[in-house]
């Protein structure tokens, strides 16, 4: 060692620890590289020589097994800085840099807590000051160096990787349904129930044309979903589990399944907590893709196609929000209508009405983001009302063919599921015969091995009869053909279109997936009509434009016939009156009920009509009060005198109205009202009124 380099070592470095730093990368290296490692903890000597003293050599080798690439994960290095940067250490040793750290960010955190807690740090070529600019400077050069080496390192590896994906030669992890034979090519898994259960899967999403519907299908039907196990004791074996709408979307956009080999199809990235990030690459960007590689369950064309369903049915949250799957309320344009004035997706809400659910569609994109009005509000009821006519002249020519391939569609379901029950049996009975062949085997005498070979012998058992008795109910309840009255039925249905598609048991998630197989979108405006502008599957487009339906309160508004009527009524008849011969002319309001003094009421006020009591009036007619006035009488003589028939009287409805009598009548009733004698009035006033005619 040189003079230069024991100079560097102070009586303040001997007393405080020397840290040896161990580190190899990987367990194998450990195990298989071992002078390496024999090579680090001979620093030992070196600190020794150096003056140290044993107790004061600390090694710490908890990193073995793991990347210096990064400090995240390796306790040893953070316990190596903490002390460095609590006054512990005098120096630090490794037996290069690539051992402390394989990226400059550690590296250089490293040197700066050293140059400020005055340690050393020691490699195979010689001690180094961090306070020391020249010294601070190699050490920066060497970590430099060593993550270059590593970059280099990764580089040839990923290289060499991206060389043979090209190729389509490189192995990697296959999913559930794919084996490598022993020539290394990929095939389909020999296992026919997995065949079986995968192709039922692509089916099935096909019909329903959704994740979830898959997973719900085969939870009706309890079929399992096949895992091969990739870790443990267990490896390679299958594993059957209820199937998530998680595995079904991993299954879904695998291409693996279409036969095609690919490479790149997610982005990995380090987050600041150590953590990592995959994203998804568009298809544009993988590194490799070579179509019919291997043998799949599904062509290629039928992966695009699914690609595009999971992408339409994402769309429904998404930013750009145009279509979704079919769900169950009753609006027939969900996710297929797009608003004419700015382009966007139009939402559903619905509504009750007379107990009946119905939508209203709404363009509510600047309302939800800038608190804006709605684009535009259009009702839902009538523009379905339309749609269904088109379905019912569009598809009623198809309907016969319909029928063959529903019915085709029922035997094929039902098989299906029966065949899959019965692997799943087939399977129970091969384990439970397994179980059976180990306790045969079994020395009798060694009972801890015996009662347990035989107590899994029994498990087996009852899953097998759990299996059977599943498989025979299934079987009985689900396979069925189709036998000539089922057929003439379907048939029926099918020549008559229109009873099955008004069917209460046609549900509103069907009749939308036969609207979707017809109809590609509907673009609609409101003016002084709505727009309809429909664009169906091929390319043909069709217009029209309905008329707006009125809101509530002029559907419920009584009609200007009847108002008439009523206007004209009340020229000689009251509320209660004018109510009674509405009634008996038959007529209604306009919410259907029948007419009352309070109807005949709200009408007038509402229309601005004149009352009975202002229309007498204009005919000069006079209330008690006012014609005692004029006769100088009391009002009660005046309703008396009407009361008997002396005065003629018509009422308003509240009050008696009263016409005025000609000069000579009055000046008698005058004289009569002041003498105060009923009787000698009465007699001549009755003669009086055998002479004087006057009009009311």
């Amino acid at each position: 060692m040189s003079v230069m380099n024991h100079g560097k070592v102070t009586a303040e470095h001997l007393e405080k620890n020397a840290y040896l730093y161990v580190r190899q990368s990987t367990i194998r290296q450990v195990f298989e590289n071992s002078e390496s490692t024999k090579r680090q903890y001979a620093l030992k000597e070196r600190a020794i020589a150096l003056g140290w003293p044993l107790e004061k050599i600390i090694i710490i080798d908890d990193d073995l097994g793991k990347s210096g690439a990064r400090s995240v994960d390796r306790a040893g290095f953070q316990r190596l800085v903490t002390e460095v940067g609590l006054g512990n250490s005098g120096m630090v040793m490794g037996l290069e840099v690539s051992r402390l750290a394989r990226n400059s960010a550690d590296w250089h955190r490293l040197i700066e807590i050293c140059a400020l807690s005055n340690t050393l740090i020691l490699d195979e070529d010689g001690i180094y000051n961090p306070s020391d600019f020249n010294d601070r400077l190699i050490l920066g050069l060497k970590g430099t160096m060593s993550e270059a080496e590593l970059h280099m390192l990764k580089s040839r590896l990923q290289g060499g990787i991206i060389s043979k994906a090209k190729r389509g030669e490189l192995q990697s992890p296959l999913p559930t349904g794919l084996v490598y034979n022993q020539l290394k090519k990929v095939e389909l898994d020999p296992d026919i129930q997995v065949q079986e259960t995968l192709a039922t899967f692509f089916k099935t999403f096909d019909r329903t044309g959704s994740a979830m519907g898959v997973v719900r299908y085969f939870q009706k039907n309890d079929i399992k979903f096949p895992r091969r196990i990739k870790n443990g004791a267990r490896k390679g074996e299958l594993s059957w589990n209820g199937l998530t709408h998680f595995k079904a979307l991993h299954v879904l956009h695998n291409p693996r399944y279409a036969g095609a080999f690919s490479h790149g199809r997610t982005k990995q990235s380090k987050l600041p907590g150590g953590s990592q990030k995959y994203k998804s690459v568009p298809q544009a960007d993988w590194i490799a893709l070579i179509k019919d590689a291997h043998p799949g369950y599904i062509t290629w064309a039928q992966y695009e196609a699914n690609e595009k369903k999971l992408k339409d049915n994402s769309q429904a949250y998404g930013h750009d929000r145009r279509r979704s799957p079919p769900r169950e309320g009753p609006a027939l344009l969900q996710g297929l209508l797009i608003c004419g004035r700015c382009g966007q997706r139009m939402t559903l809400r619905y509504y009750m009405r007379k107990g009946k659910q119905v939508p209203d569609y709404n363009c509510q994109k600047l309302r939800v983001e800038n608190a804006q009005k709605f684009c535009q509000r259009v009702p839902g009821e009538v523009i379905d009302d339309r749609i269904s006519k088109i379905i019912l002249e569009s598809v009623t020519p198809l309907t016969i063919d319909v029928a063959l391939q529903v019915q085709k569609e029922i035997e094929l379901r039902s098989d299906e599921v029966i065949q899959l029950q019965e692997k799943k049996v087939e399977r129970a009975r091969y384990e439970a015969d397994n179980a059976q062949a180990r306790y045969m085997k079994v020395d009798p005498n060694n009972r801890l091995v015996a009662d347990t070979l035989e107590a899994d012998w029994n498990s087996k058992l009852k899953y097998l009869d759990t299996a059977q008795e599943n498989y025979e109910k299934d079987r009985k309840q689900k396979q069925f053909k189709l036998d000539e009255e089922k057929r003439r039925e379907i048939l029926s249905l099918a020549s008559d279109f229109p009873k099955l598609w008004n069917d209460p048991k046609t549900s509103h998630k069907e009749k939308k997936r036969i609207v979707r197989l017809v109809i590609e979108d509907v673009t609609i405006s409101r003016g002084d009509g709505i727009n309809v502008d429909i664009r169906f599957r091929g390319g043909a487009t069709e217009s029209f434009i309905l008329p707006i339906p009125k809101p509530a309160w002029a559907i419920r508004k009584t009609s200007k016939e009847v108002v008439d009527r009523i206007d004209r009524l009340l020229q000689d008849y009251s509320p209660a009156e004018i109510a009674g011969i509405l009634n008996e002319e038959g007529r209604v309001t306009g919410m259907g009920l029948k007419f009352s003094r309070t109807h005949v009421h709200q009408i007038r006020m509402a229309n601005r009509l004149k009352s009975r009591r202002s229309r007498m009036k204009e005919q000069g007619l006079l209330s008690a009060k006012e014609l005692g006035i004029k006769l100088d009488v009391c009002p009660s003589a005046i309703t008396r005198w009407g009361r008997i028939g002396v005065l003629q009287s018509f009422s308003d409805g509240k009050e008696k109205l009263y016409p005025t009598p000609d000069s000579t009548l009055i000046a008698r009733l005058r004289a009569f009202g002041k003498q105060g004698r009923r009787s000698v009035f009465l007699e001549t006033l009755t003669d009086r009124l055998n002479e004087v005619q006057y009009e009311a």
